[in-house]
Parts: C-alpha cells; sequence; structure tokens
C-alpha cells in the first residue's frame, strides 16, 4: 500500500508575517497527524523565504513534541552546510525524543541556489565532496560508542564517544535524494531506497523501473527490491478543489506564483555577481509539476503512482501565496476523498 505525506514547505513572501507563517506550518503538521497522513517532511532552505522555517531540525523538534504517531523525515537535509557531527547529535536526540519517529533524508544542497552557499561561506563546488564525507563521518560517529575518529578533507574529529546514542540502531532511517536518471540508478546499485524530486508520472515510472533493474543488476533478491521500493518516497505538489474548475482556477496561479518567487533570489543575485545556474524546467511546469484537480482527478494520478510501486508519495498542499485555510481544505479533501481510494491498490511487481 503506497504510504502518504505531506510536505511541508511554505513560501513567506512577506517577511513580516513569520511568525504567522511558522504557526500555520506547525498547525499543518498537526492537522495531518489527526487526518492519518503516514509522515511529514521537512525541507532546508536559506535566505529567500522560499521555506518560513529555514532549520527542519529545529521545526521537527517542535513537530515530534506535538505529535504522537506520525513519522517526520527530512526532505531533506542540505549536509554540506552543517558540520556533520553537530548534525549527528541533534538527529540523534530527534530519534531519542520521537522514539524511532524521525526519518533521516539527505542531499547535498540545490544546485539552482548558489546564495545558499555563498551565505554559509562555503564554495559551491566543494559541495558533492562535503555531502560524502559529511555522510561517511555521521555514520561513523553513530556507531562509535567506544570513540571514533576521522581524518578526512574538511574535517579531523578524534572524540571519546557519541552522544546520546541513537535510539534506532545502527542509526534512524536514513534515505538520499535522486534527481536523476543516474542518481537512481547509482541508488540501485547500492541498494538503498531514496527520495525522488517533482517530475512527471511517466518519468517517475520510468526512473523506478531504472531503479529496480539496476538492483536486480547488482544481485539484489526480490525481497530487497520490495523492501526498497516501499521506502522510496516521491513529490508531486497538489491541489484537491470542488471540482476540476476550481481546483485549475486556483491551484496553478498559486503554483505559479510560488516557481517564480523561487527563482527571484536566484536572478538577482545572478545579476549582482554573475552567478546561476539553470532552473529545473520539469519543476517549472505546471503541465508536470502540479496535480490539480477534483477528488477523483486526484485519486487517478495517485492510483497510477500506487500501481508503479511508489513506496510512498510526498503531497506538498500548500503552494506559494496560497491562504493557510484555502490549503487546509485541500488536505482535508485529500485525507477524506483521495486516501481512501488508494488504499488497497496493489503494486505491479
Amino acid at each position: 500500500m503506497m504510504k502518504t505525506s505531506n510536505f511541508i514547505f511554505p513560501q513567506a513572501t512577506d517577511p513580516s508575517r513569520d511568525a504567522e507563517y511558522i504557526s500555520n506550518a506547525l498547525d499543518e503538521a498537526k492537522l495531518s497527524e489527526k487526518l492519518g497522513f503516514d509522515a511529514i517532511w521537512l525541507a532546508e532552505h536559506h535566505f529567500d523565504g522560499n521555506c518560513c522555517y529555514v532549520d527542519p531540525i529545529t521545526f521537527a523538534a517542535a513537530i515530534l513534541a506535538s505529535t504522537k504517531k506520525i513519522r517526520v523525515g527530512l526532505a531533506v537535509a542540505q549536509l554540506s552546510l552543517h558540520h556533520p557531527i553537530a548534525l549527528a547529535e541533534q538527529m540523534s536526540l530527534l530519534d531519542n525524543i520521537s522514539m524511532g519517529r524521525f526519518v533521516v533524508g539527505v542531499g547535498k544542497g540545490t544546485n539552482y541556489n548558489i546564495y545558499e552557499y555563498d551565505g554559509y561561506g562555503i564554495d559551491s563546488n566543494e559541495a558533492q565532496e562535503r555531502y560524502e564525507e559529511a555522510e561517511e563521518l555521521m555514520k561513523k560517529a553513530w556507531a562509535g560508542e567506544d570513540g571514533y575518529s576521522h581524518n578526512g578533507k574538511y574535517w579531523q574529529v578524534n572524540a571519546p564517544a557519541f552522544r546520546p546514542r541513537p535510539f534506532t540502531r545502527p542509526h534512524p532511517p536514513f534515505l538520499r535524494a535522486a534527481s536523476s536518471d543516474g542518481g537512481a540508478m547509482y541508488m540501485g546499485k547500492c541498494g538503498v531506497p531514496f527520495l525522488m524530486n517533482a517530475q512527471s508520472d511517466d518519468v517517475t515510472i520510468t526512473r523506478l523501473e531504472t531503479y529496480k533493474t539496476a538492483m536486480r543488476d547488482a544481485g539484489f533478491d526480490e525481497q530487497h527490491v520490495t523492501r526498497c521500493m516501499s521506502e522510496t518516497w516521491v513529490w508531486r505538489n497538489v491541489y484537491v478543489g470542488e471540482n476540476d474548475k476550481e481546483a485549475s482556477e486556483i491551484g496553478t496561479p498559486n503554483f505559479t506564483a510560488m516557481i517564480k518567487h523561487r527563482a527571484a533570489t536566484r536572478e538577482r543575485v545572478a545579476k549582482e555577481k554573475g552567478k546561476l545556474n539553470k532552473a529545473n524546467p520539469v519543476y517549472g511546469n505546471p503541465d508536470i509539476g502540479l496535480v490539480a484537480g477534483s477528488s477523483s482527478t486526484v485519486a487517478e494520478r495517485m492510483h497510477k503512482l500506487a500501481s508503479a510501486g511508489v513506496g510512498g508519495v510526498m503531497v506538498q498542499f500548500k503552494l506559494g501565496p496560497m491562504e493557510q485555510d484555502v490549503a487546509n481544505a485541500s488536505i482535508r479533501r485529500f485525507a477524506e476523498e483521495v486516501m481512501p481510494e488508494i488504499s488497497n491498490i496493489s503494486a505491479k511487481s
């Protein structure tokens, strides 16, 4: 059965409303648990208002303390921007606070917002190397009950022990982000589940087939392939309306405004500093990046993903400037009308 989750990724275009947006996001998390979602996912972005709570570690602690059952995951922590030992300690603490409800999702950081690296004083060209070394060091720390050491390019560490020890052994559930066919193939070769960014349904299904084939070619048995698929999540932006027309009239302009705001700081920095990476052409296309429709229309799209064997869908409901009550109505329709329609769909092998 495909799991459902709320990807809480609220945009704050007006800095004077930051406290309001953050409070609304926490209430949205509580509503998600009440309505029966399996998980909540949190993003990490800095300086531009594209993610109002900025720090998903701190915000995850607030959500975990305010809920009882729902899992909370990171989609994703930008490892390249942080000291890996501090992150490992914070994540282990969350694992203990939640008694195993916390999921670690990691990535090197976005290729599109160079100013995030600049703001942390980090050369963006170092991002991949920092990401790989940080992941290695975090796992070494989690296993370091009697002490651990590390002598790498970016970090040199010699510690007597790691505390607090993870509640989940050997460490909290660990997922990596993959945003290309090559990334999915690599995850398959490693035999690990992953988080997929927003894509068309056809690309998603093709990429999952690539992933499964890579696992089988690497020698993993069908039981392992099935387990990894059940723990792999894909992202969708969704607005569930009373009917298709209303959903399009509300969902599309809010989605488009969200994309324009996400590009604004990038474009300003490009003019000021001459630094700009290409925007993601898939994500910015409402015909691909947005699922807007009545509950039956959205259920049909979710049915397609579930039938393909997707383990879970990460649904972003609050799109750009959309007011919270409008987003909440969409969340309720999804939970009450869409989730029952996809609860018993069997995946194809």
